[in-house]
């Protein structure tokens, strides 16, 4: 079984491009997956996009955080395959089916885990403005590991926690196989 987490970092930010009808047009700045089957990490640059369609396409089943809504639009620009029709588990979007309610990944990682992301996704924009792309693939290469983190977590206990507007800690049943 080879199982992909993806995730990818965009050149602009959806202010820039006009809100969020307008996903293809905030562009690749980078990429990263990991995969099970080899164990290890690996990161595209905007003119690898087709080995990354490739690579998910290849994929038995691709996880990540906000995909179907945020990842897989963007990579849109890029493509003609269908790639909604991938094999995907979207935890965001599985979340939000139970709650009805957004809740970040960062949120999500803290509560659950007892960590937090490293930057954030403005920050990610300015280092490919800034041309730190060591920077950018490493805050990627973590998105994608807290991401498998909290998928494991979420398969081996059966659920994953976050905290509600109350400051309560409160847990999200999961069936992540």
């Amino acid at each position: 079984m080879n199982d992909i987490f993806f995730d990818l970092e965009t050149q602009r930010s959806i202010q820039q491009v006009g809100g969020r009808d307008k996903l293809h047009l905030l562009r690749v700045s980078v990429a990263v997956t990991f995969s099970t089957a080899t164990n290890k990490f690996k990161s595209y640059s905007e003119k690898e996009v087709p080995a990354l369609v490739a690579d998910l396409k290849a994929a038995d089943r691709v996880i990540g955080f906000n995909l179907l809504n945020f990842d897989y639009p963007v990579l849109k620009a890029y493509t003609t395959e269908r790639l909604n029709d991938l094999k995907t588990l979207d935890l965001l979007d599985d979340i939000y089916n139970k709650l009805g309610f957004r809740i970040g990944l960062d949120a999500l990682a803290s509560a659950t885990l007892g960590s937090n992301k490293s930057a954030d996704g403005l920050m990610a924009i300015q280092w490919f403005k800034e041309g730190k792309l060591d920077q950018l693939i490493s805050y990627c290469c973590d998105d994608v590991a807290i991401t498998k983190k909290l998928y494991e977590a979420g398969r081996d206990n059966g659920f994953v926690m976050y905290i509600d507007r109350d400051g309560r800690k409160k847990k999200i049943k999961v069936t992540w196989r």
